[in-house]
């Protein structure tokens, strides 16, 4: 299975609804929320995602890229988010704060940055949904993809075969039609893509031929 996210932090803020409706042959539409704190960028919020939810034909994948999700992000899953990722290097604790999540109805990711190992998660995969392995240093579009990051999606692809956990593997930083295979064939299956398809002239278009290209390489 092959899932590709569009993330609107490369679309056009003024036309969120129209941007949307753009992709609408997408799995799920990523919203990146920044607090200018955890990361230096300032995005969205919690009413804005609500109303998105409200306009978007396909279901949100919420990003937080924010402090103290412990205390937010429960919020962005009563908002109608299909699934809320948090960062591991943000929260004080990941597995009841996942279990909050799936307990108001959404599914429950971890985030880990490039620096941050994912030994720690490696047993505790059936607690998350998603885990999200970022290609990139969070916090702005448009970013080169960090190949240096592929041995840790390996071992988390690895240890999900082993115990024969479910869980969705996500890349998101610098994913285009090149990089999409190498993330792939290291074991992710869900691709989040930014400027690849909104600064295309046809986003669903584009997003077709991520699909495709990422099928070729399907395990």
């Amino acid at each position: 299975m092959v899932r590709i996210n569009p993330s609107i932090l490369s679309a056009d803020f003024a036309n969120l609804q129209a941007e949307v409706e753009r992709i609408s042959s997408a799995d799920f539409v990523h919203v990146d929320i920044m607090d200018n704190h955890f990361v230096p960028n300032l995005t969205f919020g919690v009413r804005m995602t609500q109303r998105l939810h409200e306009v978007s034909p396909r279901p949100l994948d919420v990003h937080l890229m924010i402090d103290d999700p412990d205390r937010w992000a429960p919020d962005y899953a009563r908002a109608g988010a299909e699934c809320v990722t948090f960062h591991a290097e943000a929260t004080t604790n990941p597995i009841e704060l996942a279990r909050t999540l799936r307990s108001i109805g959404s599914r429950a990711g971890i985030a880990l940055k490039p620096g941050t190992p994912a030994g720690p998660y490696l047993e505790l995969l059936d607690e998350f949904d998603q885990v999200l392995v970022m290609t990139v240093e969070p916090g702005f579009g448009g970013q080169s993809f960090m190949e240096s990051t592929m041995p840790k999606l390996e071992l988390l692809r690895a240890a999900a075969d082993r115990t024969g956990s479910r869980v969705w593997l996500q890349v998101d930083g610098g994913i285009d039609l090149a990089t999409i295979a190498i993330a792939r064939d290291s074991g992710a299956d869900t691709f989040v893509a930014g400027s690849a398809v909104f600064n295309s002239p046809d986003p669903d278009a584009q997003i077709a031929l991520l699909r495709a290209a990422a099928q070729q390489h399907s395990h």
